[in-house]
């Protein structure tokens, strides 16, 4: 009997979808086992991130080895079978190949990874996922200002890569250029407003540009681009207002409204302390000059 029931069971296709079977669910229960076993003793996020991709990835090449050495025999026909139906399938699953496409794409021709910040398809945000098919941004911006979380995960298929640009704000360099506008009133000492407007991003901003310049030389070194000005930049501009001051910095990717903010106290505090020698601008509307006025009184009554 049991020789009989060894035999149905290497012979049919019953018994091989029995052998596949729990062959998958072992998989299932040992992929299960070392993520949790990950998560629990990998405490880097990154390493701990990258593990968990890999055995996800391992795991899928190990079901699909093991179901083509099970169905070996039968890869002929089906072969025969898909190859009839192939244009059909190909037309109906276009996207789902595109996106299939595209990440490989991703993974080996370096457009992003996780924890960069990109736009895809017209949505910002960062990367915290990157799958076959999808890419999981955490959305940045939208209705919420400045470059902010709006708290929405978004999944974006990969075929986009092929189909629109990718912006990528951090990459191979981490750093952005960013500017403030500072309005002085006319009449202030310029030279000293600009002093101070040096003197407050240098003093602020200059490790960045330290890090920034090390990392536009390697940078560089990839690409063909000119030598670039990391350090901070102050520049003057008149208009029919004021005095328009322009401060250009570099800044990490993810420190563009904590830096403004941090600059617009610092002078803020500055131009206070000046005791009005430098003073900050705003639209104000002054008459020079009021022509007179001949207004004369009639009286009907004497007509």
């Amino acid at each position: 009997m049991n020789e009989l029931f060894q035999q149905w069971l290497n012979t049919s296709v019953i018994g091989k979808l029995v052998v596949a079977v729990v062959t998958l669910v072992i998989v299932l229960i040992a992929t299960r086992f070392l993520k949790n076993s990950i998560t629990r003793y990998v405490k880097d996020i990154d390493t701990r991130y990258r593990l968990r991709k890999f055995i996800n990835f391992s795991s899928y090449i190990l079901i699909i080895l093991v179901l083509m050495v099970i169905f070996s025999d039968q890869l002929g026909n089906f072969s025969v079978a898909l190859g009839v139906a192939g244009a059909g399938i190909a037309f109906a699953l276009q996207e789902v190949i595109a996106s299939f496409a595209g990440w490989f794409a991703i993974t080996f021709a370096g457009f992003y990874k996780p924890g960069d910040r990109v736009e895809l398809g017209g949505i910002k945000g960062d990367v915290i996922d990157i799958g076959f098919l999808r890419t999981t941004l955490m959305e940045v911006g939208e209705w919420v200002s400045s470059d902010l979380y709006s708290g929405r995960i978004v999944l974006v298929a990969n075929s986009f890569v092929f189909k629109s640009p990718v912006f990528n704000y951090s990459g191979d360099f981490p750093f952005l250029w960013d500017e403030i506008t500072v309005p002085v009133k006319y009449g202030s000492d310029h030279r000293m407003a600009k002093t101070i407007l040096e003197k407050i991003t240098q003093k602020e901003l200059g490790e960045y540009s330290t890090g920034a310049h090390t990392r536009w030389v390697k940078f560089s070194r990839q690409y063909l681009l000119e030598e670039a000005t990391v350090e901070p930049l102050v520049t003057l501009a008149l208009n029919d207002n004021w005095m328009e001051f322009t401060v250009r910095y570099v800044v990490d990717f993810k420190s563009r409204r904590k830096t403004k903010d941090l600059l617009f106290m610092k002078i803020l505090d500055e131009f206070e302390q000046s005791n009005g020698s430098v003073r900050i601008a705003s639209t104000t509307l002054q008459l020079v000059d009021i022509p007179p006025l001949d207004v004369r009184f009639t009286n009907d009554r004497e007509k």
